[in-house]
């Protein structure tokens, strides 16, 4: 497999806080990867860096070897990256299928293509078989503002599909999400993987990332630490002092 996304040597600082030192991290075509670390280590400042949300300090982010390191947000969605957040953006005024049909007319612009509303009929039908992919086509006419916390995760999965990106970076998906729904999201991921989408997962819930990812990074501190199969970060010392303090393998 070829390497689809990298960042290499990343550093980004905040005024005086050095959130990222030196992190380095890749993602293989086709690979459901994992991202993992405590709160503050610099997961989730990766994924602003690697989308274009931040600029980083020095390093650099590329894509199929290409560097991406200044491009928009925008810019890197368009050539084949997409990503989720902690907190769903999501309109909730408006019904599922419209914010599936918003994120169909991305190129135009949330707002006006909010405002321009129905669609053509193929984006219709397109929008429909992702909510039924993720098991929210009954929900179609449901405001988004109703919908539990593990349905707005699901649905802005589903908006994300409509894009078709090369790889997907999910930030914390199972947070507040009930078990029931997280299976469901583990199969999506799964059956979307079999298909040759690449993932990189940033999670805190172990028994997830263990379970789906074939690779898994931690980092600590802003560095990376290790980088390994699952079964090699559980029996790494390093990981087992810095990320859980000396807990039981048994949580890792």
């Amino acid at each position: 497999m070829s390497t689809l996304l990298e960042a290499a040597g990343v550093c980004k600082s905040f005024g005086g806080l050095q959130a990222l030192s030196d992190t380095s991290l890749s993602v293989e075509e086709g690979q459901v990867a994992g991202l993992i670390g405590p709160n503050g280590s610099g997961k989730t400042t990766l994924f602003n860096v690697m989308t274009g949300y931040e600029r980083c300090s020095a390093g650099e982010i590329r894509l199929r070897g290409e560097s991406i390191t200044r491009a928009t947000p925008e810019r890197v969605f368009a050539l084949g990256v997409g990503r989720t957040f902690q907190i769903t953006r999501l309109f909730f005024r408006l019904s599922v299928l419209e914010n599936m049909l918003v994120a169909t007319q991305r190129h135009e612009g949330w707002i006006r293509s909010a405002m321009r509303g129905a669609g053509s009929a193929a984006e219709r039908r397109r929008a429909l078989e992702l909510l039924e992919f993720v098991g929210l086509s009954r929900l179609a006419n449901t405001p988004a503002g109703n919908l539990s916390y593990g349905q707005r995760k699901l649905l802005e999965l589903a908006s994300l599909l409509v894009a078709d990106p090369a790889v997907l970076l999910l930030d914390e998906p199972t947070a507040g999400v009930n078990p029931t729904l997280i299976n469901q999201l583990s199969e999506r991921i799964r059956e979307l993987n079999r298909t040759g989408k690449t993932f990189l997962v940033v999670e805190h819930n172990m028994e997830f990332v263990m379970g789906l990812c074939r690779q898994v990074t931690v980092l600590h501190q802003g560095r990376t630490l290790v980088t390994g199969t699952p079964d090699e970060v559980r029996a790494n010392p390093a990981v087992l002092d810095a990320y859980l303090g000396g807990a039981d393998d048994d949580d890792l």
